[in-house]
């Protein structure tokens, strides 16, 4: 018989429960032990919903109190020396300060998930003393045995992934934190095993990625290790994102089963076993169904791979399963009420991929006809939506097709645009700004709920935002600030906001996922061809400028980055995409420059989010999302200024693509990784406008002016001070307003010293 499984489930809740709890925890309003409770409801009715839906393995310990690579960390005692960590159990408040920082101490590193938009807490390895705290995986399982009758399938981040994951330690001690840490995962297995449990689901989406033939060598010895411990426990190798590199070698391991990604790792998976083969005595896990994207599958195609698959492991040693854990969509499109029907009948959020596994799990063993109506269904809807006119908008198509066609280039190279601009702007050496968002209040988030609910007309709104405006540019100017914000009071969010007036978009009710801790994002759907319909941006950066004399940025999200933080089609290329977004984007660039505005911030956050785990697909990504930028911002005049911004990861391996986009100012987030990036400056040049993050505004903390300043000289001794500019690492949208005021203030503080130090 077929098994189903799935590999995890949103932590979130359908209305956004476990996000609620957390962040009424950190307020004050909740005891620890009425959170606990809370939690626990949240996740037993998680498994009883798995279980109801018919799955088989269903995953325990895939439910986390913030993130689950942290969750990793605390279980083995690896907490930063500066969290005055004494060992044992890790405390709430030591998880959450590692998690957020806290007024002595700041927060451990935060950055994406492989090419997701989920972000993970850095482990740092610097000084720790690895110890098994508590065995979470056993507690989970125990508790969905106990309240529910499930034989829970615990998962685990794998040994390799975990440590690749990390930082605070040197290459070449690699082996040495495997060795520390193989004996703590031996026990968790140990354990496991003794309580008997049949599986359990080690992730190693590292083997996703480049894999050398040292790092075979370290999986050969975790898994021979983890084998000789627990030799009744059977372990899935869990594999996704991608087809695995070294397949041959992989399968070979001592384990009884292998995960592989069907769904973005089809080719390369397929390729590999069609050569290779698979091991008689092992357990294919098929991730067959999207754990990422939103789409109805087509069943009765994942229906003929499967059968393609059971040639290589057939019965009992198949198993139907999500291509990776759902955390990465939404919990039930059973909500939406709003939708087109055609878009809604095409889409499958978590709940819906469960019976999509039990489904087609349920054809492999009892034949296609016993699923005979749900195949005709799938495929109807799949139709129905190709061919709706959202996504036959010829005049885009050709438009797109004739601009990208060619080299989107500006008039002149940066060093002779920036001598005008600086004549016309007559900007202070070592400028400062924000990035674009001001704290939105409960007052700004009940003003628009009025709106939006038609209890306020447009008029009324309108002049709500114009005092918010009002008051944030006189505090701008009162603090020093020398080009100014208007601080987008009116959006809800970077890519929303402009997917609501941009055509092709949709925009579901409830459909919410995970981005970091509590942060929550309704990503929009971009299910037709994208068009421009009218200004997006241009009254309320006009009416900000009307208000002062110093600059006011306009403010666009970037076409990579509204692309890699929306669900997109999946009927034609990302490159496709992010041309038809750049078309529409380049038209409000220049309706923002025709208004007056001269400098314009297209954000683009996410590029390197985007960037294919293979090293072989990276160049082509990063050339078409390069050109993608550069069709949006190629038009304008010599003296418009456009900035970028990008912040959360690691861009040290692609600053010739962020120079490539040719910006006159990019500002990157550096501050929360402790001046990494800053290396990266020390042994690459750059000679275009840049402004490094010197706060992290993730934390609640204030930072002092001598940190800031700090930070600033040592940027300063690889950075040109006439090209570089003083900014926080991000906007400021989730801070309170008095922390963003004195931590603004420190930061114009910080910068009057390094203007004494630097001017001429």
């Amino acid at each position: 018989m077929v098994k189903s499984s799935v590999l995890g489930y949103p932590r979130i809740g359908a209305n956004r429960e476990w996000k609620k709890a957390l962040e009424a925890f950190w307020a004050g309003k909740l005891e620890e032990s009425e959170l606990h409770s809370q939690l626990r409801d949240i996740r037993l009715g998680h498994l009883r919903k798995q279980k109801e839906k018919g799955i088989d393995w269903i995953a325990v310990n895939d439910f986390s109190y913030y993130d689950q690579v942290l969750d990793t960390a605390t279980m083995f005692g690896i907490v930063p020396k500066r969290f005055a960590y004494e060992g044992r159990v890790v405390p709430l408040s030591v998880y959450y300060g590692i998690a957020r920082g806290t007024k002595e101490a700041t927060a451990s590193e935060m950055t994406k998930w492989f090419n997701t938009n989920y972000h993970y807490i850095v482990p740092e390895f610097d000084g720790a003393a690895p110890a098994l705290t508590e065995n979470k995986p056993l507690a989970a399982y125990r508790e969905a045995k106990q309240e529910l009758g499930i034989e829970g399938k615990p998962v685990l981040i794998g040994p390799l992934t975990f440590v690749k994951l990390s930082k605070g330690y040197a290459a070449a001690e690699t082996d040495a934190w495997i060795d520390r840490l193989i004996p703590l995962y031996e026990q968790v297995l140990r354990e496991l095993a003794q309580e008997g449990v049949q599986w359990v689901q080690i992730d190693e989406p590292i083997l996703a990625t480049k894999v050398s033939d040292a790092d075979i060598a370290r999986l050969k010895r975790i898994y021979a290790a983890f084998a000789a411990a627990a030799p009744s426990l059977n372990i899935m190798l869990q594999t996704y994102f991608e087809a695995v590199d070294q397949y041959n070698e992989i399968v070979q391991l001592p384990v009884q089963g292998i995960g592989l990604d069907f769904v973005h790792g089809l080719s390369g998976n397929s390729e590999a076993l069609k050569q290779y083969g698979f091991p008689a005595d092992k357990t294919l896990g098929a991730g067959v169904i999207d754990g990422r994207g939103i789409w109805k599958a087509s069943l009765g195609e994942k229906l003929s791979l499967l059968k393609q698959l059971s040639t290589y492991a057939s019965g009992d040693r198949l198993v139907v399963q999500t291509s990776s854990s759902l955390l990465h969509v939404p919990v039930t499109v059973a909500n939406e009420t709003k939708l087109l029907p055609e878009l809604k009948n095409a889409l499958a959020f978590a709940d819906e991929k469960l019976d999509e596994v039990v489904l087609l799990a349920k054809a492999l063993t009892s034949g296609a006809e016993s699923i005979a109506a749900e195949l005709e269904a799938s495929e109807r809807d799949v139709q129905a939506l190709k061919q709706s006119a959202e996504r036959n908008r010829n005049a885009v198509k050709q438009a797109v097709a004739e601009i990208s066609s060619k080299e989107p280039n500006r008039s002149l190279p940066f060093a002779d645009r920036h001598v005008k601009q600086q004549e016309k702007w007559q900007l202070p050496l070592l400028p400062t700004t924000t990035i674009g968002s001001f704290p939105q209040s409960a007052e700004v988030r009940k003003a628009r709920q009025s709106w939006r609910k038609g209890e306020w007309n447009n008029e009324q709104y309108a002049a709500f935002i114009r005092d918010q405006i009002d008051t944030w540019v006189k505090l701008q100017e009162e603090i020093g600030i020398d080009v100014l914000v208007h601080g987008e009071f009116e959006r809800t969010d970077m890519v929303e906001f402009f997917g609501e007036k941009l055509a092709g978009f949709a925009f579901t009710q409830w459909g919410w996922v995970q981005s970091y801790g509590s942060r929550c994002v309704k990503p929009p759907i971009i299910f037709g061809d994208v068009a421009f319909v009218e200004a997006m941006t241009v009254e309320e950066t006009q009416y900000a400028q009307s208000q002062t004399s110093r600059p006011v940025k306009g403010m666009l999200t970037g076409p990579i980055t509204i692309m890699n933080w929306s669900f997109v089609r999946d009927d034609i290329s990302r490159e496709q995409i992010a041309y038809q977004l750049a078309y529409a984007l380049r038209q409000e660039v220049e309706a923002l420059e025709q208004a007056g505005i001269g400098m314009i911030q297209v954000d683009e956050p996410a590029v390197r989010e985007g960037l294919p785990l293979k090293e072989k697909d990276q160049a082509e990504y990063l050339d078409w999302a390069v050109k993608a930028f550069r069709l949006t911002t190629c038009t304008v005049e010599d003296t418009t200024q456009i900035h970028t911004h990008m912040c959360y990861c690691e861009f040290h391996d692609m600053i010739d693509s962020i120079e490539a986009m040719d910006a006159d100012v990019i500002s990157i987030e550096t501050s929360r990784s402790h001046g990494e990036l800053i290396h990266s400056f020390e042994e690459n040049t750059y000679e275009l406008g840049i402004g490094l993050g010197v706060y992290d505004i993730h934390s609640p903390r204030v930072p002092a002016v001598d940190e800031m300043s700090n930070m600033i000289d040592r940027a300063l001794r690889v950075l040109d001070p006439k090209l570089f500019w003083i900014n926080p690492d991000c906007g400021l949208k989730t801070r309170g307003t008095d922390e963003t005021v004195k931590s603004l203030r420190n930061m114009v503080e910080a910068t009057k010293l390094a203007r004494a130090k630097h001017s001429v």
